[in-house]
């Protein structure tokens, strides 16, 4: 979920995981305008331009929009069925690699805690094992990297895995962009 605001020279978009509005956001980014050729951005970011982002207001926009908690699906409750399914049918597959990491960027994305443990007990593995298989999906180009933090995107490539994967007859919904 995303507000934007518009300072000065500069495009400030603000962040919010899936779910609802708790906090401030998780990321802000700013960047000089489209049209801001020469203006205030040229010189870089300013101290009065970082006290004008309102975040007080983002948030009430970004609040607004935001489904109830009970709206948001946990991501395991939906897909890690059809991971173990595959797991259990497959073992470590593509298909597999690309559900694990759906669950794992849907989750990220919520802000959830500690949840490669929680991933492990729906899945019945050990943590290690799961991360070990995040690794792979990393490695076989399915999931981006985040920095040195819990998170990342699915590619194209996993979407066109899971594109293939008919998520009816595992027991799960197919997913939506």
């Amino acid at each position: 979920m995303e507000v934007v605001q518009q300072i000065d020279g500069w495009t400030v978009r603000l962040w919010w995981p899936e779910g609802p509005v708790r906090s401030g956001p998780r990321r802000i980014t700013i960047e000089p305008a489209d049209d801001a050729a020469d203006g205030p951005a040229s010189p870089g970011i300013s101290t009065t331009t970082l006290r004008r982002i309102d975040l007080a207001t983002a948030k009430a926009e970004a609040a607004e929009t935001a489904p109830a908690s009970g709206e948001v699906l946990n991501p395991l409750e939906v897909y890690g069925p059809a991971a173990g399914s595959l797991l259990g049918d497959e073992g470590v597959s593509t298909r597999y690699l690309a559900v694990l990491a759906l669950i794992y960027a849907r989750l990220a994305a919520t802000g959830s805690q500690a949840f490669v443990p929680r991933i492990a007990k729906t899945l019945y593995r050990r943590p290690e094992t799961v991360r070990d298989h995040l690794k792979a999906a990393r490695r076989q180009g399915y999931l981006t990297t985040v920095g040195r933090r819990a998170g990342g995107d699915l590619t194209a490539k996993a979407q066109a895995v899971l594109d293939t994967i008919d998520f009816a007859a595992l027991g799960a919904e197919p997913p939506t962009q």
